[in-house]
């Protein structure tokens, strides 16, 4: 009888995601949590890890919903498929009240309503060629890096952790975290402000340095605004398009996670300029939008009606009365933060304009310790900042989104220490 190899049979797995490092930052996170939870069933966790909030959904959205599901119980509110990029009057009041009243020249169609700026800042390198030099900060929001890895747009990983064929732009305390703009020619750059992990904010003249680079190198900016409802200050660009040739060279990612709380329910939008061009192998000149709306169209069946409408009460006047409240409710946390790990004796960054607090880790110590030594000692639940990349050893994130009661516990417990 002739011997079958078995291994004839097996599925060939994607292989760049063997490149991929131990894991995810924030499942490894949960896995080290759950295991200390299991041997310490006794105590009490504050959560100030991952970026999730706690409050519940403003009254507008909940009330726009409630009567969304209502209309759906009719024959004449029905609504089945929606459209890929989301229904117009959604976008329209986007375009409205996010753009236009800032002097931001963006057209409903210039908006794509999505799930997530997560999936969309993944999503989009759908459209873009694998030959492109890439650039991220570093420490970066981890999903930026693991989405090229699996895409197969890096080499293998160093030692350090980055990855072969990513060009990293360190960011810490030397240079107020914001990254020196590369010597040398990138093609996609990606950009987060208000930063996430570090809480750091940019100028409009230090945008606009990015802006010319990108125009001048023919660059593609990668804008993530999630956080832009935190910034407090009204000097600070809320969106890339504030700044003049933007719309030629940027696609800027918002969400409604945050500021609405969203995060349970799921709604986010993608700008993608009709002035933005690409350009094919054979070297043939391509629209983005064009690119972006087929592949939204084939791969994404859109955002519930439900959810597009309570989307919708953000914008109504009970509904920006509640989000200015959640936001200025997180950012009272972050200043309790704040105040407090400086009264403590830390160094402390952002908090200011962001949700995020960015610490120093005592000396010898590595974010990795620190993270533990906080669980068991404290038993806080914060993020390692070297799980956002090389450079973010030695730091630190506390998220603001909790309830009040936790942030001020979770504070008289490391003053304590």
């Amino acid at each position: 009888m002739r011997c079958v190899d078995a291994s004839a049979f097996v599925v060939q797995v994607n292989s760049n995601y063997l490149k991929l490092k131990a894991g995810y930052l924030f499942p490894e996170i949960a896995r080290r949590v759950k295991a200390f939870s299991l041997s310490h069933s006794d105590k009490d966790l504050i959560r100030l890890g991952i970026g999730d909030v706690t409050e519940p959904l403003p009254l507008a959205c909940r009330q726009a919903m409630k009567q969304a599901i209502d209309e759906l119980g009719t024959e004449a509110g029905f609504h089945g498929y929606g459209p890929e990029q989301g229904y117009l009057w959604l976008r329209e009041i986007i375009a409205k009240s996010d753009y236009q009243i800032r002097g931001c020249d963006v057209s409903a169609d210039e908006i794509f309503v999505s799930d997530g700026s997560k999936c969309d800042s993944s999503n989009i390198l759908d459209i873009l060629g694998t030959g492109n030099r890439i650039a991220v900060t570093d420490p970066v929001y981890p999903v930026y890096v693991d989405s090229n890895v699996m895409a197969g747009r890096t080499g293998n990983a160093f030692d350090t952790g980055r990855y072969e064929g990513l060009t990293y732009l360190p960011i810490d305390a030397s240079n107020n975290f914001k990254a020196q703009i590369p010597e040398q020619s990138i093609d996609l750059i990606y950009l987060c402000f208000p930063n996430n992990p570090t809480g750091a904010v940019v100028s409009k003249e230090e945008l606009a340095r990015w802006v010319a680079y990108a125009r001048e190198h023919d660059s593609l900016i990668l804008f993530d605004a999630a956080y832009e409802a935190f910034i407090q200050d009204k000097d600070l660009p809320h969106s890339i398009y504030e700044i003049e040739g933007a719309r030629h060279c940027a696609i800027e990612f918002r969400s409604f996670s945050k500021n609405a709380g969203f995060t349970g329910t799921r709604c986010a939008f993608t700008v993608v300029p009709k002035e933005l061009k690409g350009q094919s192998i054979t070297g043939e000149i391509v629209d983005l939008w064009s690119l972006w709306n087929r592949r939204q169209s084939t791969k994404f069946n859109g955002v519930s009606y439900i959810v597009q409408r309570g989307a919708e009460a953000v914008y109504s006047s009970n509904g920006q009365t509640e989000v200015k409240s959640l936001v200025s409710f997180y950012m009272e946390n972050a200043k309790i933060i704040r105040n407090d790990l400086l009264q403590a004796g830390y160094s402390v960054y952002g908090g200011e304009h962001a949700p995020y607090v960015w610490i120093k880790v005592p000396e010898k110590m590595s974010s990795w310790d620190f993270f533990d030594f906080l669980l068991e000692k404290a038993n806080i639940v914060g993020t390692p900042g070297s799980g956002f990349g090389a450079s973010g050893e030695g730091y630190f994130r506390l998220s603001a989104f909790n309830n009040r009661l936790n942030v001020e516990k979770a504070m008289q417990r490391i003053g304590d220490l």
